[in-house]
Protein backbone atom coordinates (compact mmCIF):
# COMPACT_ATOMS: atom_id res chain seq x y z
CA UNK A 1 0.00 0.00 0.00
CA UNK A 2 1.16 3.51 -0.80
CA UNK A 3 0.28 6.29 1.67
CA UNK A 4 -0.30 9.86 0.53
CA UNK A 5 1.51 12.49 2.59
CA UNK A 6 1.31 16.24 3.15
CA UNK A 7 4.15 18.09 4.89
CA UNK A 8 3.56 21.53 6.34
CA UNK A 9 6.45 23.86 7.09
CA UNK A 10 8.17 22.29 4.09
CA UNK A 11 10.48 25.25 3.45
CA UNK A 12 12.06 24.97 6.92
CA UNK A 13 14.84 22.76 8.23
CA UNK A 14 12.66 20.17 9.98
CA UNK A 15 10.19 20.02 7.10
CA UNK A 16 13.02 19.69 4.61
CA UNK A 17 14.57 16.83 6.55
CA UNK A 18 11.24 15.02 6.79
CA UNK A 19 10.94 15.33 3.01
CA UNK A 20 14.52 14.15 2.43
CA UNK A 21 13.89 10.95 4.36
CA UNK A 22 10.39 10.36 2.99
CA UNK A 23 11.67 10.75 -0.59
CA UNK A 24 13.37 7.35 -0.32
CA UNK A 25 10.50 5.64 1.51
CA UNK A 26 8.96 2.98 -0.77
CA UNK A 27 5.53 3.16 0.85
CA UNK A 28 5.11 6.94 0.69
CA UNK A 29 3.88 9.33 -1.99
CA UNK A 30 4.69 12.95 -1.15
CA UNK A 31 1.68 14.65 -2.62
CA UNK A 32 1.51 18.09 -0.97
CA UNK A 33 3.99 20.53 0.59
CA UNK A 34 2.89 23.72 2.32
CA UNK A 35 4.35 26.89 3.79
CA UNK A 36 3.23 30.32 4.94
CA UNK A 37 5.18 33.28 3.52
CA UNK A 38 6.87 31.06 0.90
CA UNK A 39 3.63 29.65 -0.52
CA UNK A 40 3.43 29.78 -4.30
CA UNK A 41 7.16 29.20 -4.78
CA UNK A 42 8.86 26.01 -6.02
CA UNK A 43 9.96 23.73 -3.20
CA UNK A 44 13.48 23.49 -4.65
CA UNK A 45 13.87 27.24 -4.35
CA UNK A 46 14.02 26.66 -0.58
CA UNK A 47 15.23 23.05 -0.51
CA UNK A 48 17.62 22.92 -3.49
CA UNK A 49 19.09 19.60 -2.33
CA UNK A 50 15.74 17.80 -2.83
CA UNK A 51 16.11 17.28 -6.58
CA UNK A 52 13.66 14.38 -6.76
CA UNK A 53 10.93 16.70 -5.47
CA UNK A 54 11.55 19.52 -7.94
CA UNK A 55 8.04 19.09 -9.35
CA UNK A 56 6.38 20.25 -6.12
CA UNK A 57 5.18 23.78 -5.42
CA UNK A 58 4.62 25.11 -1.90
CA UNK A 59 0.94 25.66 -1.18
CA UNK A 60 -0.72 27.69 1.55
CA UNK A 61 -0.87 25.97 4.93
CA UNK A 62 -4.58 25.61 5.52
CA UNK A 63 -6.70 22.80 6.97
CA UNK A 64 -8.29 22.37 3.56
CA UNK A 65 -4.93 21.90 1.84
CA UNK A 66 -3.73 19.41 4.45
CA UNK A 67 -6.96 17.41 4.53
CA UNK A 68 -7.52 14.39 2.30
CA UNK A 69 -4.15 12.71 2.88
CA UNK A 70 -3.35 9.48 4.68
CA UNK A 71 -0.60 11.14 6.71
CA UNK A 72 0.06 14.77 7.63
CA UNK A 73 3.36 15.99 9.09
CA UNK A 74 3.30 19.35 10.85
CA UNK A 75 6.74 20.98 11.02
CA UNK A 76 5.66 24.30 12.51
CA UNK A 77 6.87 26.50 15.39
CA UNK A 78 5.35 25.86 18.81
CA UNK A 79 1.84 27.18 19.24
CA UNK A 80 0.96 26.86 15.54
CA UNK A 81 0.16 23.16 15.15
CA UNK A 82 -2.94 23.07 17.34
CA UNK A 83 -5.05 25.16 14.99
CA UNK A 84 -4.52 22.54 12.28
CA UNK A 85 -4.63 19.35 14.36
CA UNK A 86 -8.04 20.33 15.66
CA UNK A 87 -9.28 20.48 12.07
CA UNK A 88 -7.69 17.20 10.90
CA UNK A 89 -9.95 14.80 12.76
CA UNK A 90 -10.57 12.69 9.65
CA UNK A 91 -6.86 12.26 8.81
CA UNK A 92 -5.78 8.69 9.67
CA UNK A 93 -2.32 9.68 10.98
CA UNK A 94 -1.03 13.10 12.07
CA UNK A 95 2.54 13.63 13.29
CA UNK A 96 3.42 16.93 14.95
CA UNK A 97 7.09 17.88 14.92
CA UNK A 98 6.30 20.94 17.05
CA UNK A 99 5.77 21.14 20.80
CA UNK A 100 2.00 21.50 20.92
CA UNK A 101 1.18 17.88 21.82
CA UNK A 102 4.26 16.79 23.79
CA UNK A 103 3.51 17.80 27.37
CA UNK A 104 1.02 16.09 29.65
CA UNK A 105 1.01 18.91 32.21
CA UNK A 106 -0.85 22.12 31.42
CA UNK A 107 1.02 23.85 34.25
CA UNK A 108 4.32 23.02 32.55
CA UNK A 109 2.98 24.23 29.21
CA UNK A 110 1.80 27.50 30.73
CA UNK A 111 5.13 28.03 32.52
CA UNK A 112 7.42 27.34 29.54
CA UNK A 113 5.32 28.04 26.43
CA UNK A 114 2.01 29.77 27.12
CA UNK A 115 -1.00 29.97 24.84
CA UNK A 116 -3.55 27.26 24.22
CA UNK A 117 -2.84 23.85 25.75
CA UNK A 118 -3.56 20.80 23.57
CA UNK A 119 -4.01 17.18 24.52
CA UNK A 120 -0.82 15.10 24.71
CA UNK A 121 -0.19 12.56 21.96
CA UNK A 122 1.93 9.39 21.83
CA UNK A 123 5.54 10.51 22.31
CA UNK A 124 7.70 9.73 19.28
CA UNK A 125 10.84 8.24 20.89
CA UNK A 126 10.45 4.47 20.36
CA UNK A 127 13.50 3.41 22.42
CA UNK A 128 12.56 5.38 25.52
CA UNK A 129 11.83 3.31 28.63
CA UNK A 130 8.34 3.84 30.06
CA UNK A 131 7.36 1.86 33.12
CA UNK A 132 9.41 -1.19 32.22
CA UNK A 133 8.50 -1.28 28.50
CA UNK A 134 9.59 0.74 25.49
CA UNK A 135 7.67 3.71 24.12
CA UNK A 136 7.37 1.89 20.79
CA UNK A 137 4.55 -0.18 22.29
CA UNK A 138 2.50 3.02 22.60
CA UNK A 139 3.32 3.96 19.01
CA UNK A 140 2.06 0.79 17.36
CA UNK A 141 -1.19 1.66 15.58
CA UNK A 142 -1.09 5.23 17.00
CA UNK A 143 -3.17 7.79 15.14
CA UNK A 144 -1.60 10.91 16.65
CA UNK A 145 2.14 11.25 17.39
CA UNK A 146 4.15 14.06 18.96
CA UNK A 147 7.71 14.00 17.63
CA UNK A 148 10.23 14.99 20.31
CA UNK A 149 12.24 18.08 20.97
CA UNK A 150 15.77 17.26 19.81
CA UNK A 151 17.55 18.33 23.00
CA UNK A 152 14.91 16.69 25.16
CA UNK A 153 15.04 13.29 23.50
CA UNK A 154 18.86 13.32 23.51
CA UNK A 155 19.05 13.89 27.27
CA UNK A 156 16.16 11.53 27.98
CA UNK A 157 17.73 8.69 26.02
CA UNK A 158 21.03 9.42 27.76
CA UNK A 159 19.68 9.00 31.28
CA UNK A 160 16.47 6.95 31.19
CA UNK A 161 18.22 3.57 31.63
CA UNK A 162 20.01 4.72 34.78
CA UNK A 163 16.90 6.35 36.20
CA UNK A 164 14.73 3.31 35.44
CA UNK A 165 17.25 0.92 37.01
CA UNK A 166 17.70 3.12 40.07
CA UNK A 167 21.48 3.34 39.69
CA UNK A 168 21.60 7.14 39.40
CA UNK A 169 19.98 9.87 41.47
CA UNK A 170 17.55 11.80 39.26
CA UNK A 171 17.35 14.60 41.82
CA UNK A 172 20.71 16.09 40.79
CA UNK A 173 21.16 15.91 37.00
CA UNK A 174 23.44 18.32 35.14
CA UNK A 175 23.34 18.43 31.33
CA UNK A 176 25.41 20.68 29.08
CA UNK A 177 24.81 20.45 25.34
CA UNK A 178 26.78 21.64 22.33
CA UNK A 179 24.14 22.22 19.66
CA UNK A 180 24.05 23.34 16.04
CA UNK A 181 21.90 26.36 15.12
CA UNK A 182 19.69 24.42 12.69
CA UNK A 183 17.73 23.32 15.75
CA UNK A 184 16.51 26.91 16.10
CA UNK A 185 14.88 26.89 12.66
CA UNK A 186 15.39 28.99 9.54
CA UNK A 187 13.96 32.30 10.67
CA UNK A 188 16.37 35.22 10.61
CA UNK A 189 17.69 36.07 14.08
CA UNK A 190 20.73 38.16 14.96
CA UNK A 191 22.20 35.56 17.33
CA UNK A 192 22.06 32.94 14.55
CA UNK A 193 23.96 34.97 11.95
CA UNK A 194 27.21 33.41 10.77
CA UNK A 195 29.13 36.48 11.96
CA UNK A 196 27.78 35.89 15.49
CA UNK A 197 28.36 32.12 15.60
CA UNK A 198 31.54 31.41 13.66
CA UNK A 199 34.53 31.21 15.97
CA UNK A 200 32.38 31.37 19.08
CA UNK A 201 30.43 29.22 21.56
CA UNK A 202 27.28 30.92 22.81
CA UNK A 203 25.18 29.73 25.76
CA UNK A 204 21.45 30.43 25.68
CA UNK A 205 18.34 29.74 27.78
CA UNK A 206 20.58 29.55 30.84
CA UNK A 207 19.28 29.05 34.36
CA UNK A 208 16.39 26.65 33.88
CA UNK A 209 14.53 28.57 31.17
CA UNK A 210 14.86 26.23 28.17
CA UNK A 211 11.52 24.92 26.95
CA UNK A 212 12.75 21.33 26.67
CA UNK A 213 13.23 21.02 30.43
CA UNK A 214 9.65 19.92 31.26
CA UNK A 215 9.79 17.44 28.39
CA UNK A 216 12.94 15.86 29.85
CA UNK A 217 11.45 15.72 33.32
CA UNK A 218 8.27 14.16 31.95
CA UNK A 219 10.21 11.47 30.06
CA UNK A 220 12.50 10.59 32.97
CA UNK A 221 9.58 10.50 35.38
CA UNK A 222 7.83 8.05 33.05
CA UNK A 223 10.98 5.91 32.95
CA UNK A 224 11.26 5.76 36.73
CA UNK A 225 7.58 5.67 37.60
CA UNK A 226 8.14 8.64 39.92
CA UNK A 227 6.58 12.09 39.87
CA UNK A 228 8.15 14.72 37.65
CA UNK A 229 8.74 16.82 40.77
CA UNK A 230 11.43 14.30 41.75
CA UNK A 231 13.42 14.97 38.57
CA UNK A 232 15.74 17.94 39.01
CA UNK A 233 17.95 18.99 36.13
CA UNK A 234 20.33 21.85 35.45
CA UNK A 235 20.20 22.19 31.66
CA UNK A 236 22.51 24.47 29.65
CA UNK A 237 22.62 24.45 25.84
CA UNK A 238 25.49 26.11 23.99
CA UNK A 239 25.35 27.09 20.32
CA UNK A 240 28.51 26.05 18.48
CA UNK A 241 29.56 26.63 14.84
CA UNK A 242 28.31 23.40 13.26
CA UNK A 243 25.15 23.37 11.17
CA UNK A 244 23.85 20.07 12.58
CA UNK A 245 24.38 18.02 15.68
CA UNK A 246 24.00 17.72 19.44
CA UNK A 247 26.67 16.52 21.84
CA UNK A 248 25.02 16.16 25.25
CA UNK A 249 27.16 15.60 28.34
CA UNK A 250 24.98 14.62 31.29
CA UNK A 251 26.02 13.67 34.79
CA UNK A 252 24.14 12.39 37.84
CA UNK A 253 25.18 11.00 41.25
CA UNK A 254 25.54 7.26 41.66
CA UNK A 255 22.62 5.98 43.71
CA UNK A 256 23.32 3.97 46.85
CA UNK A 257 25.97 1.28 46.49
CA UNK A 258 25.44 0.51 42.81
CA UNK A 259 28.49 -1.26 41.41
CA UNK A 260 30.25 -0.36 38.17
CA UNK A 261 28.91 -3.55 36.59
CA UNK A 262 25.34 -2.78 37.66
CA UNK A 263 25.59 0.76 36.31
CA UNK A 264 26.85 -0.25 32.88
CA UNK A 265 24.38 -3.13 32.74
CA UNK A 266 21.49 -0.66 32.99
CA UNK A 267 22.43 0.88 29.64
CA UNK A 268 23.44 -2.43 28.06
CA UNK A 269 20.11 -4.00 28.97
CA UNK A 270 18.15 -0.98 27.72
CA UNK A 271 19.86 -0.58 24.36
CA UNK A 272 21.62 -3.87 23.61
CA UNK A 273 19.00 -4.90 21.06
CA UNK A 274 18.30 -1.46 19.62
CA UNK A 275 19.24 -0.49 16.08
CA UNK A 276 19.28 3.28 16.40
CA UNK A 277 20.46 3.82 19.98
CA UNK A 278 23.86 2.25 20.56
CA UNK A 279 26.07 2.11 23.66
CA UNK A 280 29.74 2.33 22.69
CA UNK A 281 32.36 0.02 24.20
CA UNK A 282 33.81 1.05 27.55
CA UNK A 283 36.22 3.96 27.19
CA UNK A 284 34.81 5.15 23.85
CA UNK A 285 32.81 8.35 23.34
CA UNK A 286 30.95 9.66 20.28
CA UNK A 287 31.49 12.68 18.08
CA UNK A 288 28.75 14.58 16.29
CA UNK A 289 30.56 13.81 13.03
CA UNK A 290 29.80 10.11 13.58
CA UNK A 291 26.02 10.61 13.35
CA UNK A 292 25.76 13.24 10.62
CA UNK A 293 22.78 12.33 8.43
CA UNK A 294 22.04 9.15 10.40
CA UNK A 295 19.13 8.16 12.62
CA UNK A 296 21.49 7.01 15.35
CA UNK A 297 22.14 8.12 18.89
CA UNK A 298 25.61 7.04 19.99
CA UNK A 299 26.24 6.89 23.74
CA UNK A 300 29.47 6.79 25.76
CA UNK A 301 29.34 6.00 29.47
CA UNK A 302 31.90 6.78 32.18
CA UNK A 303 31.78 6.07 35.91
CA UNK A 304 33.58 8.75 37.91
CA UNK A 305 34.12 7.29 41.36
CA UNK A 306 36.13 10.29 42.53
CA UNK A 307 33.09 12.51 42.00
CA UNK A 308 30.63 9.65 42.68
CA UNK A 309 28.83 10.45 39.43
CA UNK A 310 27.97 8.78 36.14
CA UNK A 311 28.79 10.72 32.98
CA UNK A 312 26.88 10.01 29.76
CA UNK A 313 27.93 11.57 26.46
CA UNK A 314 25.43 11.25 23.60
CA UNK A 315 25.70 12.42 19.99
CA UNK A 316 22.78 12.80 17.58
CA UNK A 317 22.00 14.64 14.39
CA UNK A 318 19.34 17.05 15.67
CA UNK A 319 17.49 17.08 12.35
CA UNK A 320 17.43 13.29 11.95
CA UNK A 321 17.27 11.28 15.19
CA UNK A 322 16.37 14.49 17.00
CA UNK A 323 13.37 15.32 14.82
CA UNK A 324 12.59 13.96 11.34
CA UNK A 325 14.08 10.50 11.80
CA UNK A 326 12.24 10.01 15.07
CA UNK A 327 9.01 11.13 13.39
CA UNK A 328 9.41 8.68 10.49
CA UNK A 329 10.53 5.84 12.76
CA UNK A 330 7.36 6.43 14.78
CA UNK A 331 5.31 6.60 11.57
CA UNK A 332 6.64 3.22 10.51
CA UNK A 333 5.56 1.72 13.83
CA UNK A 334 2.11 3.29 13.60
CA UNK A 335 1.61 1.87 10.10
CA UNK A 336 2.92 -1.59 10.96
CA UNK A 337 5.91 -1.19 8.62
CA UNK A 338 9.49 -2.21 9.40
CA UNK A 339 10.68 0.31 11.96
CA UNK A 340 13.91 1.11 10.14
CA UNK A 341 12.38 1.67 6.69
CA UNK A 342 13.94 4.69 4.91
CA UNK A 343 16.26 5.27 7.89
CA UNK A 344 19.99 4.61 8.09
CA UNK A 345 22.47 3.98 10.89
CA UNK A 346 25.26 5.17 8.63
CA UNK A 347 26.47 8.74 8.86
CA UNK A 348 28.24 10.88 6.26
CA UNK A 349 31.99 11.40 6.53
CA UNK A 350 34.18 13.37 6.39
Amino acid sequence: MTYSVAVSGASGYAGGEILRLLASHPDIEIRTVTAHSNAGQPLVQHQPHLRSLAHLTLQDTTPETLAGHDIVFLALPHGQSGQYTDALGDTPLVIDAGADHRLTSQDSWDAFYGGDFHEPWAYGVPELLVGGVKQREMLRDAKRIAAPGCNASTVSLSLAPGVAAGVIDAGDIVSVLAVGPSGAGKSLKTNLLASEILGSANPYAVGGTHRHIPEIRQALAAASGAAADGIRISFTPVLVPMSRGILATSTAPIAGDASDAEIRAAWEDAYGDETFVQLLPEGQFPRTADVLGANTALIGLAIDRAANRVTVVTAVDNLVKGTAGAAIQSMNLALGLPESRALSVNGVAP
